[in-house]
């Protein structure tokens, strides 16, 4: 069963009430425009690179207003609404980059933890170390919908395509990838990778991204997309600023693509072994 999915781009600012407010705004644009699933970005709810800001504004997921914004749109619009990810205080003061996905009801039907801190020193003096105050997620799941199987991934995730070529194997159809991409690494890898996670596993993929000159002065790549099981690229959004992308999913397709490409099925257990030249032997020839 085909269903229409949309990507929201926001340029989060400090203020997670604000923040909320304009979800809520794209989410509705979303929905007019005929989507039943509505994917926002990686950290909806603050980007904010002062931690002791950060801190002071966070709450625990029972007090989340991005949290709560998403639950009331789901139950408002009759939607699945996936928050990508936002800032959830934990119990031993640190922090859970958090994606929820929840149900036309209201109800939380999944959550995800980013798995891969984003630990990287840019050549452009960027440095970042998610790990100095956020707590790596360490479970993978592949959610049953009614529309589809979906598989869950946060940014810098899509470095790693074991992840995504478990959860295909688990029997994802469509895997999300909500994303605050650097502006430099996003020229150079965004759509690339994207595009590679699509083809080598034969799946959707839906990235909804952060875009354009935050307040705390971080520059995100934006250029949300949807590209699908054949990495054709359905929909896309520019660079800066606010937008909303929609497309069609026919589950079908990834069918047809694993028709086409059974590197699933045709994948083999292997071994790896380091040897050093001067003994692999044989003769030149």
């Amino acid at each position: 069963m085909s269903f229409k999915a949309a990507a929201v781009q926001m340029c989060s600012g400090v203020d997670p009430v604000k923040n909320a407010a304009a979800m809520a705004r794209l989410v509705r644009e979303a929905v007019g425009q005929g989507a039943t699933y509505v994917q926002t970005p990686e950290m909806t709810g603050m980007l904010q690179r002062d931690r002791a800001a950060a801190r002071a504004v966070l709450a625990d997921e029972a007090h989340d207003v991005i949290v709560r914004t998403g639950s009331e749109l789901a139950v408002e619009l009759g939607i699945h609404m996936h928050v990508g990810s936002t800032a959830i205080a934990l119990a031993d003061g640190k922090i859970a980059n958090r994606g929820f996905l929840f149900g036309p009801d209201g109800r939380i039907l999944n959550r995800y933890d980013k798995i891969h801190m984003f630990d990287v020193d840019l050549d452009n003096g960027e440095s970042w170390r998610e790990s100095a105050a956020y707590t790596a997620g360490s479970e993978a799941r592949v959610l049953s919908l009614p529309f589809a199987e979906m598989g869950f991934a946060i940014c810098y995730d899509v470095r790693f395509p074991a992840l995504f070529r478990a959860q295909a194997v688990a029997g994802a159809e469509v895997m999300t990838v909500p994303a605050a991409f650097t502006k430099q690494t996003g020229e150079a890898h965004w759509e690339i990778l994207l595009r590679a996670r699509a083809i080598e596993n034969g799946v959707f993929v839906i990235a909804a991204a952060q875009a354009g000159r935050h307040e705390d002065g971080r520059e995100t790549f934006g250029h949300s997309m949807i590209i699908d099981p054949w990495g054709t690229v359905l929909a896309s959004a520019g660079a800066t600023g606010e937008a909303v992308i929609v497309a069609e999913i026919d589950p079908a397709a990834v069918k047809a693509a694993h028709d086409k490409i059974p590197n699933l099925r045709n994948g083999r257990e292997f071994s790896v072994e380091k040897i050093a030249g001067a003994i692999a032997g044989g003769v030149a020839a």
